[in-house]
């Protein structure tokens, strides 16, 4: 039986705590790599996921800290460098979807900032940093969005993060190509997490499957699997592509 072999291996999940972040770092662990998860507040969530991780028999810790922040950004990869000696993959899962419509007329100019810092001033500090540290032929794998490739009416701020973030995929797979270090972008519709809890609300999840061909949104474990999947020698001759998971509604207009 083929599978995914990832023993030895020392990984970094950011937004690790819960939903997509959480099934990657369970993923990980369960193929047999040491697994740093990051996260800004739930610290009783994160060390949830560490002890799952630990039991998987996985080299596991959690640290804190707001990756908008570069010196955050900065312990967060000395104590990888400390606990693990490297890093081999790097995961950039951590961002915000403001959940109300906003238009861009109406848009504040904190509302935008924000936006950019968590979603995409993270990715940059934590992809540099990643970039640095990586060993010749590791993995980086960022979680954009198909709002990122087709526009998001009332989330323009969201919408340009993520396309901000492939763009930036797309240049260091260039960069990183000669150490062999692959760099690739999975781009989830949407997902059962609690981020989109607000438009599921009343009857706004059967309306939104209606549009789906699939007829489902995803679970996290469905975008954790293609995550892991680029993340493994299986995957070694992909990169800097963009790989959609969203039960078709990309197809859909």
């Amino acid at each position: 039986m083929l599978t995914i072999e990832l023993a030895g291996k020392r990984s970094l999940v950011t937004g690790g705590s819960r939903g997509v972040g959480a099934a990657v770092a369970r993923m990980l662990a369960a193929a047999g790599a040491d697994v740093a998860i990051s996260y800004r507040s739930r610290s009783g969530e994160a060390e949830a996921v560490v002890e799952e991780l630990r039991g998987l028999g996985a080299r596991a810790f959690a640290q804190q800290g707001d990756l908008a922040n570069p010196q955050a950004v900065g312990h967060l990869f000395q104590r990888v460098r400390r606990e693990f000696g490297g890093l081999d993959i790097f995961v950039g899962n951590a961002g915000i979807w403001p959940p109300d419509d906003v238009s861009i007329a109406g848009m504040t100019d904190e509302q935008w900032r924000r936006t950019m810092a968590v979603n995409l001033d993270s990715i940059f500090y934590t992809t540099r940093a990643a970039a640095a540290l990586s060993s010749d032929g590791g993995r980086i794998v960022l979680v954009g969005s198909t709002a990122g490739q087709r526009g998001e009416a009332y989330h323009a701020d969201y919408a340009a993060s993520k396309g901000a973030m492939i763009s930036l995929v797309k240049g260091v797979a260039i960069e990183l190509a000669s150490r062999d270090i692959t760099v690739n972008c999975v781009a989830p519709g949407w997902i059962d997490t609690e981020m989109a809890a607000l438009p599921y609300a009343g009857g706004g999840r059967a309306d939104i499957e209606a549009v789906i061909p699939l007829g489902r949104v995803a679970s996290p474990d469905d975008v954790a699997g293609p995550i892991v999947f680029l993340c493994s020698s299986l995957a070694r001759h992909i990169t800097g592509e963009v790989v959609n998971v969203n039960g078709g509604s990309v197809l859909c207009g």
